[in-house]
């Protein structure tokens, strides 16, 4: 089940929202067991035979934490993360891992069967979600819980269960048993789902369509316009469908009462790569900061080993991604640019006009897309080629089909990559602070106008949604 569908938005949020408050918030832990026992049943419209796992990852980080906690001897708290680690990676490894690797060995010469593994959804996104909350334990930067079901609805909280963003146990852990559901809140929860269900559905769906069409093409009939419209559809797909989903998680959250941190800050307005990945996916990039990166020895150590460091963490980002050649290069991409930026041209980066910065970030960015969506490296390349005028050439009319076909969705995505919506605010807070003579009006916009745009963005989404067949979301595969 996703969240632009019509059996979620018709019938599984309805079900919940009018069972959930329909119990009296005093009742804080009926409430919960209500989100748990939904959160469970979204978790198996994506397959009943993988709640087991779910539930038994839920399980190892319960008694993990508890053997973790401060209040068990040193060793026993080593032996609590330790079997945390080892049998969460464990289980993320043989579901993920365990074909790609069967297949390198037997490339290298070993003759091992490649299991037919199916990914269960998610499973990168509990696992990471429950290791943190062991470290933290064990690091004594957040409580043990000794209730399992808090546990459980923190790790299976359906708003962020498959495709994030991660979120931190510290961040919510008081929100679990104390949290006010508002009026406030919900209304502001709802316009937030409802803009990111607009994204998913008028920006990054049509976005999609281009890409997988062209994508779909042999290579070697690939024209150069056609392979940068490949390349810039999915720039914008991957932006607007996994942000979509950030911001749908982030609106459910706040709904019922959570509060969860923002995962994008308009990375494509980034003037370097380091700034774009400070901007992208900021819940995992954190994670690996805080849970890799820094106990390695982070940047505080040699220049060696802080390059060692940093390319730890970029292989195990891209592997984290899938089990593919093409997703390991994409992280070693981002890691040469990085070093770059940090030991050779980072300074004088900063000198070059923003334009010119910001140029050379789209073009790396763009390029590691290629990377990300092809389906082999071979692939990747050959489009690449194509794209500086290597390959057939021309392509131009197929160029110009495209824009012409999906112009108002060309011209929104282009829009939308701005942070346009807080330029508005700003704009309107600041007549309102003035009292001038629209200060009404403004603060009337700034009350009324998030409402009724998420209402036409409803109304627009829904036409789309069943009209439309064409409705994935890219990061339910990782």
């Amino acid at each position: 089940m996703v969240f632009s569908s019509v059996t979620f938005l018709l019938f599984f949020l309805p079900c919940l929202l009018i069972l959930y408050f329909a119990v009296p918030a005093r009742f804080r832990m009926a409430r919960n067991i209500i989100l748990l026992a939904f959160s469970i049943v979204f978790y198996a419209f994506g397959g009943v035979r993988f709640v087991g796992l779910l539930l038994a990852s839920i399980m190892i980080n319960y008694f993990s934490g508890l053997l973790a906690s401060e209040d068990q001897d040193p060793q026993v708290r080593r032996m609590g993360v330790t079997l945390a680690c080892v049998l969460g990676l464990a289980l993320l490894g043989w579901f993920k891992y365990a074909g790609f690797f069967a297949e390198i060995i037997n490339s290298a010469g070993g003759k091992i069967p490649v299991p037919q593994i199916t990914l269960p959804i998610g499973i990168s996104f509990f696992t990471f979600q429950g290791l943190s909350y062991v470290i933290d334990v064990y690091r004594g930067e957040a409580e043990c819980q000794r209730n399992p079901l808090n546990l459980a609805l923190y790790i299976a909280l359906f708003p962020q269960l498959v495709a994030g963003p991660i979120v931190r146990y510290t961040t919510i852990e008081q929100e679990i048993l104390e949290r006010r559901e508002t009026i406030r809140d919900f209304s502001d929860g709802t316009v937030r789902f409802l803009c990111g269900l607009g994204k998913k559905m008028i920006l990054a769906n049509p976005m999609g369509e281009i890409a997988d069409t062209i994508f779909a093409q042999n290579t070697s009939n690939f024209t150069a316009g056609a392979a940068w419209i490949a390349a810039l559809a999915y720039t914008f797909q991957i932006y607007f469908d996994f942000s979509a989903y950030s911001d749908m998680a982030i609106g459910l959250g706040r709904m019922f009462g959570f509060h969860f941190l923002e995962n994008f800050n308009y990375p494509y307005i980034s003037a370097s790569i380091t700034e774009f990945w400070r901007r992208w996916h900021i819940s995992l990039s954190s994670w690996f900061r805080d849970y890799v990166y820094i106990p390695l020895g982070g940047s505080y150590c040699s220049v060696a080993k802080n390059i060692r460091n940093l390319a730890v963490v970029w292989i195990l980002t891209g592997l984290w991604h899938g089990a593919a050649w093409n997703y390991v290069f994409w992280g070693i991409w981002y890691l040469l640019f990085l070093l770059l930026e940090k030991f050779v041209f980072g300074k004088l980066l900063e000198k070059i006009p923003s334009f010119f910065r910001h140029v050379y970030t789209m073009l790396v960015v763009i390029a590691g897309w290629v990377f990300f969506r092809s389906p082999t490296l071979g692939f990747a390349f050959r489009m690449l080629r194509s794209m500086v005028g290597a390959g057939s050439g021309g392509g131009l009319g197929e160029m110009v089909y495209y824009l012409l076909q999906y112009w108002p969705e060309w011209i929104l995505c282009l829009i939308a990559i701005f942070p346009v919506k807080h330029l508005v605010e700003n704009t309107l807070e600041y007549s309102v602070r003035k009292r001038g003579g629209m200060a009404g009006v403004s603060s009337f916009i700034l009350a009324w106008g998030p409402k009724v745009f998420a209402l036409a963005v409803l109304a627009i989404s829904y036409m789309q949604l069943v009209t439309g067949s064409f409705n994935p979301f890219i990061y339910f595969q990782f």
